[in-house]
């Protein structure tokens, strides 16, 4: 009698427990989903990740609110929303190198505001969330529309940003494939256009260059007349690489940027109002850590954003390892450079950054590297709220050869698509008129 007593106590606190365990574990995985796996369990996706309460936003004069703390998957929140240091989400550290952290632990508000979606806003800055954008088809024949549209079909999502690249005197831009690309009905997107001067040198243009003047003002009338929404645009991106500190050269860091602010304030006395302008770095220490590098900048007035372009390679060395190490690469030749995440909010606090190319370097020998690199981008995302916009380069091949395709392998394009799918990512553009 005693021992079927025992048996039956035993068994109702077995299925107690087990009661127990099966309601933690659901909770665990709807949590986890909210903040970015639902498409692995097929639950439609919300507004936005849960936000979780915070400290009260500072009123003090001159200062910034906090914005909300979001919970990432896998990485526990302390108190007060912050996240902890020794976190998921913080870089490992590499041989010789310090280690590439942010300067804040806090994330971006990335939920939809009660009015409504995260939607892009003045200056086209989005309201909630970044924008997440391709230059599809780079270095093949089938750039453009062709491009665009196989690159959204395989990656199962519509592209907020389209970047293009122009160059020279000739060509008047946005083309009728690029206005017909942003103006899609139901599927509008924002233009990103690259102008790269050509015969003359940055001081001669900076000086007033005749025939680089003749086309800038034939480019203007184009662009009143036949596009006046606004759109992001740079001159000549990660113009690092071209500097000449040399007197003379014509070249010279100063020279770039009286170039590019004589290039912008140009096309705005002829009425083109509607450039959101993006300052585009080459984010790499050989340049990032010249005495010339901070004589790039033109000046407030004429940069709207701050752009970097950034590679992670999949092969160990050099440029290997996650999302943290590629917005923040460092280098033991260089130990005072904080990384050009850390170094653009520092510096330039109140521009929104754009990552304005981007991508994985393929790796025969590493071929899981890429989708563990998507992975990881959904999982440190937000702990780098200067972030607001995301343009992935995609080519099978670039001039060194090497293969940053989202599709490389078929485990790397699921991944891409799964990082495309998560609530940050999502932004409605609503392209307006200035």
């Amino acid at each position: 009698m005693t021992r079927r007593r025992r048996s039956h106590r035993s068994r109702l606190l077995h299925i107690a427990a087990i009661t127990t365990v099966f309601t933690i574990s659901a909770g665990a995985t709807l949590s986890w989903a909210w903040t970015g796996g639902v498409d692995q369990i097929g639950l439609p996706y919300g507004p936005g990740p849960v936000v979780l309460p915070g400290p009260a936003a500072s009123t003090a004069p001159g200062s910034r609110p906090e914005p909300p703390a979001v919970a990432e998957p896998g990485v526990p929140m302390l108190p007060g929303g912050a996240m902890p240091t020794g976190s998921a989400s913080a870089a490992p550290s590499t041989p010789g190198a310090p280690s590439a952290t942010a300067t804040t632990t806090r994330a971006p508000a990335l939920a939809a505001p009660a009015g409504g979606p995260c939607r892009t806003g003045k200056k086209l800055v989005p309201t909630c969330g970044i924008l997440w954008g391709v230059a599809p088809g780079a270095f093949t024949d089938t750039r453009g529309k062709q491009a665009l549209v196989r690159f959204e079909e395989k990656t199962e999502r519509h592209q907020d940003i389209y970047h293009a690249y122009h160059r020279g005197n000739t060509q008047l831009f946005p083309t009728k494939e690029e206005i017909a690309i942003a103006r899609e009905p139901g599927r509008e997107r924002i233009l990103f256009l690259n102008w790269k001067p050509r015969g003359a040198s940055w001081a001669k243009i900076a000086k007033g260059d005749k025939a680089t003047d003749k086309f800038l003002d034939r480019l203007a009338a184009h662009i009143k007349s036949d596009f006046p929404e606004q759109f992001f645009f740079t001159v000549h991106h990660e113009a690092e690489d071209n500097v000449k500190e040399k007197k003379g050269s014509g070249y010279t860091a100063k020279d770039y940027s009286a170039m590019y602010r004589y290039v912008v304030k140009r096309l705005r006395a002829h009425g083109v109002d509607n450039l959101v302008t993006v300052l585009v770095h080459m984010a790499y220490v050989p340049h990032t850590s010249q005495k010339w590098f901070s004589d790039m900048y033109p000046g407030d007035d004429v940069v709207d954003w701050i752009g970097f372009d950034t590679y992670a390679y999949s092969d160990p060395g050099y440029g290997h390892g996650d999302f943290a190490e590629l917005l923040n690469r460092q280098s033991s030749a260089r130990p005072t450079w904080p990384g050009f995440y850390n170094w653009a909010v520092e510096n330039h606090p109140g521009k929104p950054l754009m990552v304005a190319e981007w991508g994985v370097w393929s790796s025969k020998k590493n071929p899981g590297h890429k989708a563990e690199f998507y992975r990881e981008v959904g999982r440190q995302i937000g702990r780098f709220p200067g972030i607001r916009a995301m343009v992935h380069f995609d080519t099978p091949h670039n001039q060194e050869g090497r293969d940053s395709s989202v599709d490389a392998t078929p485990e790397s394009l699921r991944a891409y698509r799964k990082l495309g799918k998560l609530p940050i990512f999502q932004v409605q553009v609503a392209p307006a008129l200035p």
